[in-house]
């Protein structure tokens, strides 16, 4: 009942019965802090674990996990999880909701993209990306104020960018809603169906300075590169609400696209000079 660290890296743990199953509900449940089973033969992480809810160290590196299991949101007590050296190929937004989490280890995988939300782990202070499948960087990232490692050598982006993004037309309801918010048309709870209010509520606005327009769910995605403590450019997902904030058609417009870049990379610069260290290989 008293033990705080387990350490069973480097075995042929992973078949069935190699965890007990009420391990969350036994003495060690309540216990453990620190949980080490690297190096093991787990296809998936072991549902037993997610019970352990004051655990605050999760390795699980070198495996054979394909995926993440959105209920490791449980675990809220979790500073340190590994999960490197393993399948992985989408880490699911429930990973969010761990408000304690300080080192994120996730390389040596197939990840493909970060969801958003990730920004929302105003915790962590360290996130492992290396050795991966990264095409860009969702542009929420740089809401980690207290990052201070981000490693990200061996994905394509640090060789190569996603350059051929599609753009879907705005469906009549957004294009409605967009003229509503760009419009200031007046309107009340009462005027409107609920679900409409609702909708109108979830506008986003576009980065882009001189526009001053909204989007809902149709935008047109462009990778934005950003300058990294003053040494490395990297690509920021960047999401505009028209094809003509990013492709301008005039040379006037040309000047003003090519300030707005200037004025979302400055920001975003601003926000990057926040991490001490930038690890890319």
């Amino acid at each position: 009942p008293r033990l705080h660290t387990l350490l069973a890296k480097n075995n042929r743990l992973g078949g069935p019965g190699s965890l007990p199953k009420g391990l969350g509900q036994a003495p060690l449940g309540r216990s453990l802090r620190v949980l080490n089973l690297s190096g093991n033969r787990f296809a998936e992480v072991p549902p037993a674990l997610l019970g352990l809810r004051g655990l605050q160290s999760l390795s699980l590196g070198g495996n054979r996990l394909h995926g993440i299991p959105p209920d490791i949101q449980e675990l809220r007590s979790l500073e340190f999880l590994y999960l490197g050296g393993n399948f992985i190929t989408s880490i699911p937004p429930e990973l969010a909701n761990l408000p304690s989490l300080n080192y994120l280890v996730l390389c040596d995988n197939k990840i493909q993209s970060i969801p958003p939300q990730l920004a929302q782990l105003h915790s962590l202070r360290s996130l492992s990306l290396h050795n991966n499948l990264l095409t860009y960087l969702p542009r929420e990232i740089i809401n980690l104020v207290h990052l201070e490692e981000l490693s990200l050598r061996g994905n394509p982006l640090v060789v190569r960018f996603v350059r051929d993004l599609t753009y879907n037309p705005p469906s009549l309801q957004e294009l409605a809603g967009r003229t509503i918010k760009t419009r200031n048309v007046p309107y009340a709870p009462s005027d409107l169906p609920e679900n409409l209010v609702r909708y109108l509520s979830l506008a986003s606005n576009c980065p882009n300075p001189k526009c001053g327009g909204v989007y809902f769910d149709s935008c047109v995605r462009q990778i934005k590169f950003v300058d990294f403590c003053g040494k490395y450019r990297l690509p920021l997902m960047h999401y505009l609400c028209s094809p003509e904030c990013s492709s301008p058609c005039s040379s006037a417009s040309q000047s003003s696209t090519s300030q707005s870049e200037s004025d979302s990379e400055d920001e975003a610069s601003v926000a990057a000079r926040r991490m001490q260290k930038v690890l890319l290989g």
